[in-house]
């Protein structure tokens, strides 16, 4: 009997890619609210452990941002079918009681996803890039960049961490 895709993606593919991010992580995240005024830098704990039989990662975390204790939780995976990422992320800050949509594309370190989000205050979207890289088997850097209406990109937060043994 032959192998299915998402069995080879998990045995030498994608999927085995992705879960080299799976993981208890700890280390720190700063945030911007406007470009290149650091506006907080705080520790964050996040545990990162596969879900489905490996078909998605699901990135639980906790932290403070000025003082103040939030949450989120990130559940990614990639699509075959669609040969893409794809991401939902809520938290208990950021996105109030919405949810974050992105999809992207895999890299070579581990993957780039694009969203947007808006509302009544906020009648243009705007775009937030997510960026997970996966320096080598200890560190990662989770990257996020606000992106205005009219295309100026900025870092939003980065959270840089170190696993846990």
């Amino acid at each position: 009997m032959s192998e299915n895709k998402f069995e080879i993606s998990l045995q030498s593919g994608v999927h085995k890619q992705l879960g080299t991010l799976a993981g208890q992580w700890e280390g720190i995240t700063k945030t911007w609210f406007e470009p290149n005024v650091l506006a907080d830098e705080s520790p964050m704990k996040g545990t990162i452990r596969p879900i489905m039989e490996g078909r998605f990662l699901l990135h639980a975390y906790q932290g403070s941002l000025n003082g103040n204790y939030f949450e989120g939780v990130a559940t990614f995976g990639f699509d075959i079918a669609n040969n893409k990422v794809q991401c939902s992320w809520v938290d208990s800050f950021h996105m109030g009681t919405g949810i974050l949509l992105s999809e992207g594309n895999i890299t070579d370190r581990g993957f780039s996803v694009l969203g947007s989000y808006g509302g009544p205050d906020i009648p243009e979207p705007w775009g937030w890039r997510t960026v997970f890289e996966l320096i080598d088997e200890n560190n990662l850097i989770i990257t996020a960049y606000n992106i205005s209406p009219e295309g100026q990109e900025d870092k939003a937060t980065e959270t840089v961490y170190q696993r846990v043994s």
